[in-house]
C-alpha cells in the first residue's frame, strides 16, 4: 500500500530584513536535510512535491537529487499566511502561534485562519494523490500546515498539542488509501528501527 510522507524543512537562516518565504536553510538545516537521506524509507519515494517557499524547495531538492527525481512545486502548499505581521521575535511569534491554534476560526493579527490553512493544505495533498500512480510520495513543507494536516488525518480537533518539535526537520507517514497516520512527528535525522514501514 502506498505511503505519503510529510516532511518539514529543518532550521533556517533567520533574517528580519528578508520576507519569511524567502529564508533559506541554515548550515545546520542543510546538514539535517542531508541526514534525511539515511532514513530507510527514502529509497521507496517515487515522487517529491514541495511548497514553493525557498526553505522547503532547498530541502526537497536535496531529497529529489539523491533519488534522481524532479521536484514538483505546489505554491498553495505554503505555510500559514503570516504576511500581515511579517517577522516576529520568537517569544511574540510563539504567543501568536498559540492563539492561531487555539482559535482556528479567527484571524489572529491578520494571519490566515487555521481552519482555512488546514483546508488548503488538505486540498493540495488530495490533488496530488488523486493523480498519483507512482507509489510512495514525499511532501516537503512546513510545521504549521503539516500539523494541521496531521490533525485532520488523525481525526482530531485543531490544537497545538500535535505541533512538531521545535526547530523543524520532522516527518510523519500515512497510508494513502486508509488515510491513517502510521506515527506522529519524528526527526528526519534520527533513525527509528521500527518505523512501521
Amino acid at each position: 500500500m502506498p505511503l505519503a510522507y510529510y516532511i518539514t524543512h529543518p532550521q533556517v537562516r533567520i533574517d528580519a530584513n528578508v520576507p519569511v518565504p524567502e529564508w533559506g536553510l541554515s548550515d545546520v538545516g542543510r546538514a539535517r536535510a542531508v541526514a534525511l537521506l539515511d532514513q530507510p524509507w527514502v529509497g521507496s519515494i517515487r515522487r517529491v512535491v514541495s511548497s514553493g517557499e525557498r526553505k522547503a524547495v532547498e530541502t526537497a531538492k536535496i531529497l529529489a537529487d539523491h533519488l534522481h527525481l524532479p521536484v514538483e512545486i505546489r505554491e498553495r502548499m505554503h505555510e500559514n499566511d503570516r504576511s500581515a505581521t511579517g517577522f516576529l521575535p520568537p517569544p511574540e511569534f510563539e504567543a501568536v502561534a498559540d492563539q492561531f491554534f487555539a482559535n482556528p476560526d479567527v484571524s489572529i493579527r491578520g494571519w490566515e485562519r487555521a481552519i482555512d490553512a488546514q483546508r488548503r493544505i488538505a486540498s493540495e495533498v488530495d490533488a496530488v494523490l488523486a493523480t498519483n500512480d507512482a507509489g510512495n510520495v514525499a511532501f516537503v513543507g512546513h510545521g504549521g500546515v503539516g500539523t494541521l494536516l496531521l490533525l485532520l488525518l488523525d481525526g482530531r480537533e485543531i490544537s497545538r498539542v500535535a505541533d512538531q518539535p521545535a526547530g523543524g526537520g520532522n516527518y510523519f507517514p500515512y497510508d494513502i488509501e486508509a488515510r491513517r497516520i502510521r506515527h506522529g512527528w519524528r526527526p528526519i535525522d534520527e533513525l527509528a528501527p521500527h518505523d512501521g514501514i
